[in-house]
């Protein structure tokens, strides 16, 4: 299982102005996370409550019709490539960057035994867009286009423009390079699927974009590029039945919930910073960036009262970003508690030869890199606290499906926690839909005429 090392931010630690007193707060706060965890898991098959998500480890049915799909196009198509944006993408390509061998698009068929190249097509860049689609051979592509409404703007632009140049190619006979990953019944993409015969996967109700990955949406990808999504959900599944734990003493994600809380409420904390020290979960800070910033920005509580709060999210990654953002970590605002992710063990042991003996740089020889990177980690660490920049650490053995599956799982579940710590509604994002519905009336849709006459008129000034 994985652990959390939340010690860097007790008081006795980093200071009583940037630390918490954590058994003191663990004590007063145990009756209320009780309440919390309890009340999750009693209203997560409630329609309405969107908290779906918290069983998608269990839904069998999604993961036969997954791999059944997976198993009988393999060896039909040279790429994936994947249309969507936000929650539709952050997490399978989170996944995927983590659990494919690195540099996977370069590497020759046989090193990928035989399964596809993936390509995630996540933004509307035109040059971008353009790029990458008179890269690709589209006649051995597989399309997954993936929104739950099927009105997503960005998402079905991409689409439309890559359906039309499939049909170009294939007459007919396109509609066999296109999965959609849709709503089950109603919605724009559902009506085009139907009406198009494409082969079609599920976005449950209740299962909004960002807590999505668990779904269809991030498993399909994962599958089709022989990714053993077995084993995620097994980590899933050990993960769910910890966190079912109502004391906070034994749940890292209620703890880890009510460490951001406190530190954003009482000690001035308002940026969590996620960290990972390994590349190949630089995209799990992405992923965990829409997660924490969607889910708990909010301009009014549960009980309609003015509030404006949520943390800021901010990725990093070590050792990179040691030489690039480290100096404002320890020297700037001290606005922040940082989440480290240390891997235990690397698929690979990379020795430092003995050269250069004779220079500044003799001392590396005969290390590794490992231990180079671990020391980067626990040097970081100590500095910041040097500093009294609280941080935790998040410890998994190796990167692999079960552990991403846990991984990711416990900072769903605690952000939902964190979200009835601040009493809020974690699961809506107002603010996106107005953009949106900004958007909808720039672009000419229907039904959205006074919202353009206006908006041109604010545009103006």
């Amino acid at each position: 299982m994985i652990k959390l090392n939340c010690k860097n931010v007790s008081a006795t630690i980093v200071g009583s102005e940037n630390g918490l007193d954590l058994e003191q707060e663990f004590e007063t706060y145990k009756e209320n996370i009780k309440q919390i965890i309890a009340s999750l898991n009693q209203r997560k098959d409630k329609p309405g409550q969107w908290l779906r998500w918290m069983n998608l480890g269990y839904n069998e049915e999604t993961l036969w019709y997954v791999k059944e799909y997976a198993s009988m196009v393999q060896g039909r198509f040279e790429n994936v490539l994947v249309l969507g944006t936000g929650g539709s993408t952050l997490g399978g390509k989170a996944l995927s960057e983590a659990l494919l061998a690195p540099f996977w698009n370069m590497l020759a068929e046989e090193k990928r035994n035989g399964f596809p190249r993936i390509f995630y097509l996540d933004n509307i860049d035109p040059d971008t867009m353009t790029a990458l689609l008179d890269t690709l051979d589209l006649s051995k592509t597989l399309v997954n286009v993936i929104t739950k409404s099927g009105s997503t703007a960005e998402t079905m632009s991409q689409f439309m423009i890559v359906k039309d140049r499939l049909e170009k190619l294939l007459g007919d006979n396109y509609r066999y390079n296109i999965v959609a990953t849709t709503d089950q019944r109603t919605g724009i993409l559902r009506q085009i699927s139907e009406q198009e015969g494409y082969k079609t996967f599920v976005i449950p109700d209740d299962v909004g974009g960002r807590f999505s990955v668990f779904s269809a949406v991030g498993l399909l990808p994962l599958a089709l590029v022989g990714v053993d999504i077995d084993e995620i959900v097994n980590g899933i599944k050990d993960m769910d039945l910890a966190l079912k734990n109502t004391d906070i003493n034994e749940n890292i994600a209620a703890q880890n919930a009510l460490i951001h809380y406190l530190l954003d409420t009482k000690k001035n904390k308002h940026i969590s910073v996620m960290m990972p020290y390994s590349s190949r979960l630089r995209y799990v800070a992405d992923w965990y960036v829409q997660l924490w910033a969607e889910s708990l920005g909010k301009n009014q509580d549960n009980d309609g009262n003015p509030v404006n709060i949520g943390q800021t999210p901010l990725k990093a990654v070590g050792a990179t970003d040691q030489h690039s953002q480290l100096q404002l970590f320890n020297e700037g605002p001290n606005d922040k508690v940082i989440n480290f992710i240390r891997v235990g063990e690397f698929d690979n042991e990379l020795e430092i030869p003995n050269i250069f003996e004779y220079t500044g740089i003799g001392y590396l020889g005969g290390k590794s890199i490992n231990q180079l990177i671990n020391a980067e980690a626990d040097s970081t660490r100590v500095a910041l606290t040097d500093y009294q920049r609280p941080n935790v650490t998040i410890m998994i053995d190796k990167v692999d499906g079960y552990h991403l599956g846990q991984l990711l799982y416990m900072l769903e579940v605690q952000t939902a926690i964190a979200g009835e710590l601040y009493n809020i509604n974690t699961f809506n994002q107002p603010g996106v839909e107005q953009a949106k519905n900004y958007t909808y009336a720039l672009m000419g849709r229907a039904g959205y005429e006074d919202s353009a006459s206006t908006l041109r008129e604010k545009m103006t000034v």
